[in-house]
């Protein structure tokens, strides 16, 4: 799904409306006056199209509907990811339905950050997002690891970006993938960059955050002992709702969506259990609710909210997280982020022999026993 009004051309000469003639394949046309404020109107709308495109259609030739459809997909895409508003208006809609076709909010998160480096890099250099060759791509491998690029980010941004060019081979857009080839960084499965605590460290980082102060305080307590505690992702812990609170066998739980676009049930700890809910009580009473048991439940808002009732970002976590281990007097807690938690979780998890033959996914990914969440809180204070 790329354009409508684009066209099978087999001589790049052939006059088409709305394409310039012995132009390169998809320069965009010349703005109408009358359409210069609407950048997304103006171009073609994502529809099926199997052919080789080789155009995009200006406003004048674009139907209504076709129109209305790219300004609702662009407008989905920005509302999730504004930060795609920073391409010219071709690009724009083309990143914009690449994007829409990934499953994974986490996935399209990344790969868009990926991507805009890789076309802010190329913008640089006189380059556009669909003229770029291999000789390009082996250049900015080249200079993120000169730059200090660890090979895992490297690979990551690579795997994000040919993404994107897979997508537009696809739909006859580019000849080629200009990232097929390319010698990717070698990666040791056994090592990972991530700062971790110790356990002493880990019962600081609690203690901090019970002292911490604000309107937000019960919220640090919750979020830090979600991470630490029950080691969830951070897309896991911010894309979560209280809805997603429930029971099953006796034990809270806490349903989330995990990679792959997989639900998975985790057994909230004791500890963790009892900053939740007076954090959600908190809120409700502050909401005006009336009092009684469990009434937050009622909010139908994120799990973790901001005092304007909007979802926590993931800038918000980091600065938590950091400003909380600086608190505590750990002196990595420039180098932490909310996976440091994770990783420190899992860790302790393991060294306190539960399932300790597991990977990080089988022990998080499921429904722990009550004695081995119990065993993690303790570990960890």
């Amino acid at each position: 799904m790329i354009t409508r009004y684009i066209t099978r051309v087999s001589d790049p000469a052939a006059t088409v409306p709305g394409v310039i003639p012995n132009q390169p394949a998809l320069a965009p046309p010349t703005t109408p006056p009358d359409h210069a404020g609407s950048a997304e109107i103006e171009l073609a709308a994502v529809v099926e199209q199997p052919a080789l495109a080789v155009a995009v259609s200006s406003a004048s030739f674009v139907s209504g509907a076709a129109a209305g459809m790219a300004t609702e997909m662009v407008a989905h895409v920005l509302a999730e990811l504004p930060a795609v508003a920073e391409l010219d208006g071709r690009d724009r809609v083309l990143v914009a339905a690449w994007l829409a076709s990934l499953r994974s909010a986490r996935t399209r998160r990344a790969y868009a950050s990926d991507l805009l480096g890789w076309a802010g890099w190329l913008d640089e250099r006189g380059y556009e997002l669909l003229g770029a060759a291999r000789v390009q791509v082996d250049l900015w491998v080249r200079t993120q690891l000169h730059a200090g690029a660890g090979d895992t980010t490297v690979r990551r941004r690579l795997s994000g970006v040919g993404s994107f060019y897979r997508y537009c081979l696809s739909h006859g857009l580019v000849g080629v993938d200009p990232t097929g080839g390319v010698a990717r960084p070698r990666v040791d499965p056994d090592y990972t960059a991530t700062v971790g605590l110790t356990r002493e460290q880990g019962r600081a980082l609690i203690a901090a955050a019970d002292a911490d102060t604000g309107r937000s305080r019960l919220r640090s307590a919750t979020a830090i002992r979600l991470l630490l505690h029950n080691a969830l992702r951070v897309d896991e812990l911010l894309s979560a709702d209280i809805t997603d609170l429930g029971v099953d066998r006796g034990h809270q739980v806490l349903t989330v969506l995990g990679k792959g676009n997989r639900r998975a049930k985790i057994a909230i700890t004791p500890g963790t259990l009892d900053a939740l809910h007076a954090y959600l009580a908190h809120r409700a009473t502050t909401a005006g609710l009336p009092a009684g048991p469990a009434v937050w439940r009622g909010l139908g808002e994120p799990l973790l909210a901001t005092t304007s009732g909007g979802r926590m970002r993931q800038g918000q976590l980091w600065e938590l997280v950091r400003r909380l281990a600086a608190a505590a007097g750990i002196a990595e807690w420039a180098q932490l982020s909310p996976h440091s938690l994770r990783h420190t979780g899992i860790t302790m998890a393991q060294m306190s022999g539960i399932a300790s033959d597991a990977s990080f996914d089988e022990i998080s990914e499921r429904i722990l026993p009550a004695t081995s969440s119990i065993r993690i809180d303790h570990g960890l204070g």
